[in-house]
């Protein structure tokens, strides 16, 4: 078992440039944030009209907006230490409850008949949060980047190599992680490398 612990990071006003930028950065492309822009993407693409997009947005209230909701009142009563959740041992009921919130807007999406992209997307989340749940009882692997690599695959798959720049999400994230020293180099790549299961969910079943 793991016995890394992250150190505490510098305040954000006693942080050097650098640091101000990589704190910047694991808060932009948090993996909620790019859940919900995921989520939108694909509900557009499906339908290319609004409709779509409202599609991801009732998705996204299943699996991005519950689940900071969840950590957030996690910090705020004090069982989190921040919103990032740092230590591995707290991740593990924040991520269980996600992942309830998660069936609740599978069957949802199905029972109403939502674009088959887009259930396709929210199962394949759910597979990639139960994977993250597993492996995180036993290692801190980075959600940040398991995310952010299922996130450019999937963005691959669907739009080809136009999407290709978005690759770049990942080495920002990987690198905000290790200047923060949230993981180590290898969680980071297994992290990246876990991603690749929502993806392949994603393709068998759109």
């Amino acid at each position: 078992m793991s016995t890394f612990t992250p150190p505490t990071p510098p305040s954000y006003a006693e942080a050097t440039p650098k640091m101000k930028a990589a704190k910047l950065v694991t808060d932009i492309l948090a993996p909620a944030n790019l859940v919900i822009v995921l989520l939108l993407v694909i509900g557009w693409h499906s339908t290319h009209s609004f409709t779509g997009v409202g599609w991801g947005l009732f998705a996204a209230l299943f699996c991005g907006i519950i689940p900071i909701t969840i950590v957030q009142l996690g910090v705020r009563r004090g069982s989190l230490t921040d919103k990032h959740v740092r230590v591995r041992k707290q991740r593990i009921v924040p991520l269980a409850a996600s992942l309830v919130s998660v069936v609740v807007g599978i069957v949802l999406l199905y029972v109403l008949d939502a674009p088959k992209d887009v259930s396709a997307l929210v199962v394949a989340m759910l597979v990639g949060l139960a994977s993250v749940l597993l492996v995180t009882v036993w290692w801190q692997i980075s959600a940040h980047n398991a995310v952010a690599g299922g996130s450019v695959m999937i963005l691959l798959l669907v739009f080809g190599l136009p999407a290709l720049p978005t690759a770049l999400i990942v080495f920002l994230i990987g690198w905000s992680r290790r200047l923060l020293k949230a993981h180590t180099m290898v969680q980071l790549v297994c992290g990246t490398a876990l991603g690749a299961i929502s993806a392949i969910v994603f393709t068998l079943l759109r």
